[in-house]
């Protein structure tokens, strides 16, 4: 194993709150979130630029990122939309050297508490967020079950 903080939280090595896994890809928050409920979507396998990512798996990462995204709306968190964001290399900011996707909830007038929490970034009751979170993909899967049936 490397010594990429994201390969270790993958690994179950380094703590992060989850809030979705399959065997592709996971979802965790963000320590530093700019708002509640900002999200972190990674490949388990390592890449540390979009030129080292398969394809495929970048194309998993961001079904996952728009699931995570219709959740977000559903959930108690409420969200209005998501910027759904990824920096690639570090001329495009990227701090953490894996691929990873923003999920970023937001809400219709948050302009002033958005550039807020850019400045601040500020953990927002991660345990309840993530939680809530969790709830919103359930009733995801839930509406597409019954959507299915009728």
């Amino acid at each position: 194993m490397n010594d990429c903080a994201f390969c270790l939280i993958v690994a179950g090595a380094a703590p992060a709150t989850m809030v979705y896994s399959d065997d592709a890809v996971c979802a965790f928050l963000d320590i530093r979130p700019i708002t509640r409920g900002h999200t972190l979507i990674v490949p388990k396998l390592h890449a540390t630029e979009l030129d080292d990512l398969d394809p495929d798996l970048g194309a998993r990462m961001f079904r996952a990122g728009h699931r995570l995204a219709r959740a977000l709306r559903v959930s108690g968190l409420a969200s209005d939309g998501a910027n759904l964001v990824l920096n690639d290399g570090t001329a495009a900011f990227q701090t953490v050297g894996h691929v990873h996707l923003h999920v970023v909830p937001r809400k219709h007038g948050d302009k002033l508490t958005f550039a807020k929490g850019f400045l601040l970034r500020r953990p927002h009751e991660p345990n309840s967020t993530a939680a809530a979170i969790r709830a919103g993909l359930t009733a995801l899967d839930q509406s597409e079950a019954e959507g299915a049936q009728g």
